[in-house]
């Protein structure tokens, strides 16, 4: 499964990276800068999706729908860091279409790790809510390899070093240790980008979709290059004159009028290179791109003229559907890793408890603080139920705020 997937995942990280292959083949013998100017055109625009919807995806708390405080579970998000961690896990699932969090026992509390599809191989049954087993592959020091292999029941590790294979050998690797972990599944989660009903299981991500788009872009401007490069400035041309003087040619080059004895001596010059046709082409693509992505057309093409609160929020309306889409399907892998972390920690796991996502989406907070405060007069809303909608605000910046009213001590920034 590993050897299957990695030609695929691979290619999606060198064009997530702007190492996808040059726009076309450059042969042998040709100028430096052609080949330069081939390697200048690889412009990547498919890692902008991943961006922009990366960039909205923060989980905020954990708690029950009416209670103003997050569950025991979340105890383990701040020990793991995963404030910052979820970032990168969040990208890697719309990058790849999948990405997987690790739950296991810990010293002091459970150990959440979050796994790349390139490093973390899953296999699913029937059901595809747990996976029947899973197999990392973490690379360490002087080139050893180590491998762990998740079931229900426990992880196997097992060392190998790749120098020590043996000709024809899959791999030269030994078993270390054998860990149970309890949980009674197989304690990774996927997070999944998107999903169908089909039996095949596909995984799409944000990249895959976009590569042909990124090869159109690169390609016209490597066009647009060579023409700018050689084509863009009138070049003049003598027909039978020459001379194998260079001082003669430098004076001729640079003289303002030419005269020849000759009668048959003609001169003329080639008409410079058009290109609007170059740049209009790359912007049509850049607009297919944007279409195809949900990613609003002034994030790619830069004109943002004169755009109304409503105008703004109209462009931005298919992206905010997509980040409500994600947040559904990565609000639940979220949770199931929170009851892994409950069971680890041998705390109940509530019915009902689900992930709070931090408002992202782009306000004035002048006009927002206005509205907020129309909401608690005019509709009688309790200020404190609308500390939350405040942009910016964090879920510890809101118990911080009803804590000093209420009189009570401040909880420290962790």
């Amino acid at each position: 499964m590993r050897k299957k997937d990695a030609p695929h995942l691979d290619r999606i990280r060198d064009y997530w990276r702007g190492r996808q292959p040059l726009p076309v083949m450059v042969p042998t013998g040709v100028p430096k800068e052609v080949r330069r100017m081939a390697e200048m055109s690889r412009i990547n625009v498919v890692g902008l999706p991943v961006d922009v919807v990366g960039q909205a995806l923060y989980v905020d708390g954990y708690r029950q729908e009416r209670s103003e405080k997050n569950e025991p579970a979340w105890e383990s998000w701040q020990a793991n860091k995963m404030d910052a961690r979820q970032i990168g896990l969040h990208r890697s699932a719309l990058a790849y279409g999948a990405a997987y969090v690790t739950v296991l026992p810990g010293d002091t509390a459970p150990v959440m790790r979050c796994r790349s599809p390139r490093s973390l191989t899953v296999a699913y049954g029937d059901d595809d809510v747990w996976p029947v087993y899973a197999l990392e592959r973490k690379k360490g020091l002087k080139g050893l390899v180590t491998w762990r292999l998740f079931d229900e029941e426990a992880v196997y590790t097992f060392g190998e070093d790749p120098k020590a294979k043996k000709p024809g050998a899959d791999w030269a690797g030994e078993w270390l240790r054998t860990e149970q972990h309890g949980l009674g599944v197989c304690p990774v989660v996927r997070f999944r980008n998107t999903g169908d009903l089909d039996e095949e299981d596909e995984v799409v991500g944000e990249i895959a979709a976009l590569i042909p788009l990124q090869d159109q872009m690169d390609f016209t401007t490597f066009d647009l290059l060579v023409a700018q490069h050689y084509q863009a400035f009138r070049q003049r041309y003598v027909m039978g004159w020459t001379t194998t003087s260079e001082t003669e040619k430098a004076k001729a080059s640079a003289s303002r009028l030419w005269t020849f004895d000759d009668p048959d001596v003609k001169i003329g010059e080639f008409g410079q290179s058009d290109l609007n046709g170059y740049l209009e082409s790359r912007e049509s693509t850049l607009q297919h791109l944007a279409t195809i992505s949900q990613v609003p057309p002034h994030y790619l093409l830069g004109k943002l003229v004169n755009l109304s609160a409503e105008a703004l929020a109209a462009a931005e309306a298919g992206q905010r559907r997509k980040i409500s889409q994600r947040e559904t399907s990565f609000g639940e892998s979220w949770e199931m890793v929170f009851g892994l972390a409950a069971g680890a920690m041998g705390a109940a796991v509530t019915a009902g408890a689900q992930v709070r996502w931090r408002d992202t989406e782009a306000r004035a907070l002048a006009s927002t603080v206005d509205a907020l405060g129309k909401m608690a007069q005019m509709l009688s809303i309790p200020p404190q139920m609308l500390w939350e909608r405040i942009p910016g605000w964090t879920q510890q910046d809101v118990e911080r705020a009803k804590a000093m009213a209420a009189g009570m001590p401040v909880p420290p920034r962790i």
